[in-house]
């Protein structure tokens, strides 16, 4: 493919000299084209490939019921869901200070680290752009408040108690 930009974009240029500017214009606008065409098909290509999809009917990748928002919060406790991925040195970072808050907090704070590398269609489920990603839902299940990227325990906390969830208490 390289080669043929390389071999259209010399043609250009020669017919540049020989034609003038108002026919490097046509080429170079058809140029630009079958280039975004390219880019477009390898980005789907390979978004394709990332997310786990098939062509073969019944393919891709299932969400398990239990990583569905709706299973992991409104159970009377308030839940800090962090998406991240075991290969990401943020989330890696992450790991010890969502384990101290599930000690800490047991009885009063749901806490779970979903991998978005084992399951690529939580991307997707939950709008993630940037891992870690964390967000935070009431009792209820409302969700309050998103961050992205490293969070540290005392921010987490703090940003509980900003949005009103009292975490000192048993629920």
């Amino acid at each position: 493919m390289v080669a043929g930009i390389w071999l259209l974009a010399s043609w250009a240029r020669s017919v540049y000299r020989k034609e003038g500017v108002s026919l490097m214009n046509k080429v170079g606008k058809i140029a630009i084209v079958v280039v975004l065409i390219a880019a477009v098909v390898v980005v789907v290509a390979v978004k394709k490939k990332g997310t786990g999809q098939t062509s073969a009917p019944g393919g891709g990748q299932q969400i398990p019921t239990d990583y569905k928002p709706e299973q992991l919060t409104g159970k009377g406790l308030p839940t800090l869901i962090d998406l991240g991925a075991d290969t990401c040195i943020p989330c890696k970072m992450m790991t010890p200070i969502l384990e101290e808050l599930k000690k800490e907090y047991a009885g009063r704070l749901a806490v779970h680290f979903l991998d978005v590398r084992e399951n690529h269609n939580l991307i997707t489920l939950y709008n993630v752009s940037v891992i870690p990603t964390q967000i935070f839902y009431d009792a209820s299940g409302k969700k309050l408040f998103r961050h992205k990227g490293f969070y540290s325990k005392d921010d987490i906390l703090n940003k509980f108690k900003e949005l009103g969830v009292d975490l000192s208490k048993t629920q």
